[in-house]
């Protein structure tokens, strides 16, 4: 069987144990779990987190696995046994939208919910959860639901990710992520845009006459000087073997004429500082707005670049 396969049964287990249970408790049946051993350990030997909240007449926590200690640290179980509200202190920020909706019949019962939560560590970690409404004369009363913690997964979609959107050697952005960001500001979102293309002018002369290696060094130490300069929202990407392009939104003329300068002055010092000197060629190219211009500024840069590309050798020649 798959996981999908391991994890339906187990959520279909968990909430008929947890039904069975609240059913117990409703009917006054028993006092507290302890009573029906059997279907306790059956409970509380879950890896997944089964939970039973209410929402009616007032916030209250009724029972949660003591899994929860295990994925958010020893005492989570307490927190939330002495504070109703707690999940809402635990959950990350930016999932506490999807917190609400859930809690007040907003949300898609029929999908698995994704949420982080915090743990005593203060380290947030992943979960699915899928949530059953409890409703009573059509109202929503309490949810119940069954959480699988999914670190390894996130993780895994997030080297993925990684990998499609950079470029293996320098760790930059590559020529798809680029072109995906060319697009979006050329058909979607409208503002100030520069490009700027570099070119490493002696790549081809260090790969012939010192190797390979010494020319993926070149590439690498001028990589680093890039994202070292250019902000963090800067897209800094590689999109050719000794070319490199940033894409900046957000841009004045005058910045641009500051940021050529600045990358000019920076390759500089590295080039005296190190045994290795970097000889790049630059072009760039900034307009007020992006919609329908990309096309047009990356070939102007591009003509740009290889104009002083061309000078350079001109002044090669003459000497």
């Amino acid at each position: 069987m798959t996981n999908w396969t391991y994890f339906a049964l187990g959520f279909i287990t968990g909430i008929i144990i947890l039904f069975t249970c609240m059913k117990c408790i409703k009917a006054k049946k028993t006092t507290n779990f302890k009573d029906n051993g059997s279907i306790l350990k059956l409970v509380e030997m879950s890896k997944d987190i089964i939970y039973y909240y209410e929402l009616k007449p007032e916030y209250k926590h009724c029972y949660t696995t003591p899994s929860v200690d295990y994925f958010l640290g020893e005492g989570t179980l307490d927190i939330l046994n002495s504070d109703p509200n707690m999940p809402f202190k635990l959950v990350h920020p930016d999932d506490l939208v999807t917190m609400n909706q859930k809690v007040m019949d907003g949300a898609d019962y029929s999908k698995g919910i994704i949420q982080r939560f915090r743990g005593t560590n203060g380290i947030y970690r992943w979960f699915e959860e899928f949530t059953t409404p409890i409703y009573k004369n059509g109202e929503l009363v309490a949810i119940q639901g069954v959480m699988r913690n999914i670190d390894e997964k996130v993780k895994l979609e997030q080297d993925l990710k990684y990998q499609i959107t950079h470029d293996s050697l320098t760790n930059l952005y590559n020529r798809g992520y680029f072109e995906e960001k060319m697009n979006k500001y050329n058909k979607e979102v409208n503002t100030s845009i520069s490009i700027m293309l570099c070119d490493l002018d002696e790549l081809k002369y260090i790969n012939d006459n010192f190797g390979h290696k010494q020319g993926d060094e070149l590439i690498c130490a001028t990589a680093e000087i890039l994202v070292n300069y250019f902000p963090q929202e800067a897209v800094v990407a590689r999109i050719g073997g000794d070319e490199f392009v940033i894409i900046q939104a957000g841009i004045t003329d005058a910045q641009i004429c500051t940021n050529y300068e600045g990358l000019q002055s920076a390759i500089d010092i590295y080039s005296i500082n190190h045994e290795m000197r970097i000889n790049i060629s630059i072009g760039y190219a900034v307009s007020e707005q992006s919609i329908n211009k990309m096309e047009q500024l990356f070939v102007e840069a591009d003509q740009k670049m290889y104009k002083q590309k061309r000078a350079k050798k001109q002044i090669v020649i003459r000497s």
